[in-house]
């Protein structure tokens, strides 16, 4: 099961976010959970469920 461990404003960061975790080695998805304009679309980032502690973790040093 994927879990959502961050919220964010833009794809751009999102997509920040996202290549962040790759580089540490997790799994990473972006669900796209609001509409608006290009640049302010909302986005979920999420990790396998036995990577959540991990990720949050990391994002803590992000």
């Amino acid at each position: 099961m994927w879990t959502v461990v961050y919220i964010a404003p833009t794809r751009k960061e999102a997509e920040k976010v996202r290549d962040f975790l790759v580089k540490e080695g997790l799994l990473v998805k972006l669900n796209l959970v609001g509409a608006g304009s290009e640049n302010s679309q909302t986005y979920e980032v999420l990790v396998p469920e036995a990577e959540v502690e991990e990720a949050l973790e990391l994002l803590g040093s992000f």
